[in-house]
């Protein structure tokens, strides 16, 4: 489950951003805290950053969560009222 779901993580390329309902699109619909584990112990080898919570929102506290926003930043992914506009850069994936 989870290499399927790293796979498509991988997927997802600069400025734009998916949601943790990406678990679907790797097969496993209902299954988004996974993909939290998935992201887990990836040391950057995926990017991580691209991966939001449900309408754009940013689930990570603190530090780290200030940390996505400005890497998202950096690739030219715009916010609105602290949440990604997912009208501009949300990442369709294909049919499974």
């Amino acid at each position: 489950m989870f290499d399927e779901m790293k796979a498509v993580i991988r997927k997802i390329p600069r400025g734009k951003v998916a949601t943790y309902g990406a678990a679907k699109a790797a097969g496993f619909p209902g299954a988004s805290r996974q993909v939290a584990w998935a992201l887990r112990g990836t040391d950057g080898r995926l990017p991580w950053h691209r991966v939001l919570g449900s309408g754009g929102k940013i689930l990570l506290p603190g530090s780290s969560g200030a940390d996505q926003q400005l890497r998202l930043k950096s690739e030219g992914v715009a916010f609105r009222g602290g949440k990604v506009r997912m009208d501009l850069h949300e990442f369709k994936f294909g049919r499974k």
